[in-house]
């Protein structure tokens, strides 16, 4: 039998943000910058069940990631660290054993709380495993300056968690409204380092969240590419306050830490090497094995719903455009598909409308996040039908799109 292969202090950062922040550029920035001769790994956590930024990202480095030494993981089905430590041992165990990486690049998805992630990864056993650097959090100022977001527990949360905060896509805040951002970032987190990044990265500049420049740094376009590139990449090699903090507490109380953790005593190593975690593989089988296929769920105040459809299926470009810019309260549209237009990567939120043309896929697919509308007035049904609030609230939140429709309609956009 072999020895078990032991991996010890390997760099690894958490890139977090809420849903719709810009997580995939930052991270298409950092894996841009990798030295040839360096191996690294990037682990996505898909909220969905579909599976689509693994994609996404793959053909936004031209489908050359072996030759370039990155190694993709997807994992979907839900937030890889809500239940146990199971599942993300083991989906951090086929990475680390099948590809040797030097560097490893954690994306949890925008839905979950970051704080379960930390939690797991400062337990004793990852204390030598993983070399843990700054977590780095990408934070949309045109999500903040809306309040449903400012006042969200889960944008809160991302922001209290971060030990580096990315901001983006703030170019129409004016002086002020830079300045009481920052006050309400400094609130939730005293000690995060603020990078400010514009979309396209024609300005940046870095803070304490205590300051605020006055005026963004001026020079010619390449040049503040360039610095903001390596002061992103710096970010690699920081040690993480966070973590360490939360560390020191989970060697203090080590059997609360250990709950849902393997014994320090079996490998990384020895778990299986199937290509994808349970939730994923079942996901992937009911899929295949009857397309086209379609998922609709809650989690939190958010429905989630998916496609996959044959690659024979060819959509109307424009008509499919048009008919999911048109779903209600949508905040994430992602997909790959193929389109009178030929095979489209879709990459919308609320702040950016993306698409380009991408090599031919196996399949098409198509996941959506739609926010549920809480605005719906229950008190007037409460008093002529006597329901519970709980009740109504369902019934509002069923009532906010009819799949079986949306089905429809999409089928009728195929050519």
């Amino acid at each position: 039998m072999k020895n078990p292969i032991i991996f010890q202090n390997i760099p690894c950062t958490l890139v977090t943000g809420f849903l719709g922040a810009g997580k995939t550029t930052v991270i298409n920035q950092l894996l841009a910058s990798k030295p040839n001769d360096e191996r690294w790994a990037l682990l996505i956590n898909e909220f969905g069940r579909i599976g689509i930024d693994g994609a996404l990202l793959a053909s936004s480095q031209d489908n050359d990631l072996e030759q370039k030494n990155i190694a993709i993981r997807e994992v979907s089905g839900g937030c890889i660290c809500c239940t146990s430590q199971l599942p993300l041992q083991i989906t951090i165990s086929r990475l680390l054993s099948e590809h040797h990486p030097q560097r490893l690049l954690i994306e949890p998805t925008g839905l979950a709380h970051p704080r379960e992630l930390i939690l797991q990864l400062s337990a004793p056993y990852w204390q030598t495993a993983l070399k843990m650097n700054a977590v780095i959090t990408v934070m949309s100022g045109e999500q903040w300056q809306q309040i449903k977001y400012r006042d969200h527990d889960g944008f809160q949360a991302h922001v209290r968690d971060a030990d580096v905060l990315i901001i983006n896509r703030y170019t129409q805040l004016d002086i002020s409204e830079k300045q009481v951002l920052v006050e309400w970032i400094t609130k939730l987190n005293s000690q995060v380092k603020i990078i400010w990044a514009a979309s396209g990265l024609t300005t940046s500049k870095t803070t304490n969240s205590s300051d605020v420049h006055s005026s963004d740094v001026h020079s010619s376009d390449g040049l503040v590419a360039d610095a903001y590139s390596k002061t992103l990449n710096d970010q690699l090699n920081q040690p993480s306050s966070i973590i360490s903090n939360q560390r020191k507490v989970s060697i203090s109380n080590p059997k609360k830490s250990m709950i849902g953790l393997q014994s320090q005593a079996s490998s990384l190593a020895t778990v299986p090497s199937s290509s994808s975690s349970t939730d994923e593989t079942e996901a992937q089988a009911s899929a295949d094995s009857d397309l086209p296929y379609r998922y609709h769920e809650e989690q939190q105040d958010f429905q989630l719903a998916g496609w996959r459809l044959p690659a024979h299926y060819i959509l109307n470009a424009d008509d499919l455009q048009n008919w999911l810019l048109a779903l209600p309260n949508w905040q994430r549209i992602k997909g790959v598909v193929h389109t009178s237009d030929g095979w489209m990567q879709i990459n919308f939120n609320p702040g950016s409308l993306t698409t380009r043309t991408i090599d031919p896929q196996t399949d098409s697919r198509l996941e959506i996040i739609l926010q549920l509308d809480n605005t719906v007035d229950t008190n007037a049904v409460d008093k002529a039908t006597e329901k519970s609030e709980t009740e109504n609230d369902a019934k509002a939140s069923s009532a906010l799109i009819d799949w079986e429709e949306c089905d429809r309609e999409l089928m009728a956009l195929v050519i």
